[in-house]
């Protein structure tokens, strides 16, 4: 199982204000665990109530899912 956790310090907030809401989701469940299984339901969740969103979705799914890809990078 691959883990990611966002250190307390980890500020993602670019200088023009966006990633606030990546912000809010590190100091809120920054310390939980989850497969990449479990993210994947939600994300699938998301989509299916947001259908707008299902490109960047995909297009984010695909960045994880090739994260150690070394012909990728």
């Amino acid at each position: 199982m691959r883990t990611v956790t966002w250190p307390d310090s980890h500020n993602l907030t670019g200088p023009d204000g966006r990633g606030a809401e990546l912000d809010e989701l590190a100091r809120r469940r920054g310390a939980e665990q989850v497969e990449l299984a479990e993210l994947a339901e939600t994300l699938r969740d998301f989509v299916d109530a947001n259908p707008e969103f299902e490109v960047p979705i995909d297009r984010l799914a695909t960045w994880l899912a090739r994260l150690d890809d070394e012909d990728d990078g």
